[in-house]
């Protein structure tokens, strides 16, 4: 198991630049290589943040979005007008300011049968990419250490054969607030995860810190602390932590 790279910033903005930073410079490889760029997004006031500064006329313009797939790694089985949906966050701060092709915008579709959703992610991904994985995961870390909807305690956390599963956050969930109505969610699963080209995980704020220590220097407990499955080793990828100086208790980045 290979080590992660931890980048330490000032603050949230200078961590969702660097972010824009590394999605620019993928995506131009792509093109470059005659591939389309395949990103991944992530739910969540971070990831919000980075989608917001990627529309704007300053970054969107260094991208040619005509070579962009967008994917996701987790849906809560919500209508995706639902101010819980993870694709409605992401529509109205990205993809409906960017001129990226309505047919290269992959969903999940949480309103319906989770299951199902589930199913027919999964076979999507795998006429996408085969055994492989995406170009850009964008991932983030829960006060729990539950990355996507991989929570701990959950089914989905041992699951080894599929790409997407339906997973179940109990209802007297205690380790952390989960939004009423978004118990059931569709996920990516480890497996999948492990054979992006690159990982990026968000993390910010000084109420992460503890866990952010936690997971990158305590002793391995997956079970307990799913995030500390990621290992791209095995194909080649890379794993990278983007903390504000309050997550990664410094006074001050590196």
């Amino acid at each position: 198991m290979s080590a992660p790279v931890i980048k330490v910033v000032k603050d949230q903005n200078e961590m969702v630049e660097e972010a824009a930073r590394r999605i620019v410079a993928a995506a131009t490889r792509c093109e470059k290589e005659g591939n389309l760029f395949s990103l991944f997004l992530s739910g969540g006031s971070t990831p919000k943040a980075l989608y917001e500064l990627l529309a704007t006329d300053a970054w969107k313009s260094q991208i040619d979005w005509r070579n962009v797939e967008l994917y996701f790694g987790d849906e809560r089985c919500v209508a995706p007008d639902s101010p819980d949906s993870n694709y409605r966050m992401a529509n109205e701060s990205l993809i409906s300011k960017v001129p990226i092709p309505p047919g290269q915008v992959f969903r999940m579709k949480g309103e319906g049968d989770p299951e199902q959703a589930a199913k027919s992610y999964g076979q999507l991904l795998k006429e996408h990419f085969g055994d492989e994985g995406g170009d850009v995961m964008l991932l983030g870390m829960g006060a729990d250490g539950h990355t996507a909807s991989l929570f701990p305690g959950t089914t989905a956390l041992k699951e080894q054969e599929h790409r997407v599963v339906a997973n179940r956050i109990p209802d007297d969930y205690s380790l952390m607030p989960i939004p009423k109505g978004t118990h059931s969610r569709i996920t990516v699963t480890f497996p999948f995860i492990n054979r992006s080209k690159e990982v990026l995980v968000l993390c910010g704020g000084k109420d992460k810190a503890a866990r952010v220590a936690e997971v990158l220097e305590g002793p391995k407990d997956p079970d307990r602390l799913p995030i500390q499955r990621l290992d791209t080793s095995a194909t080649g990828g890379t794993v990278t932590w983007l903390l504000d100086a309050a997550a990664s208790s410094m006074d001050r980045a590196e």
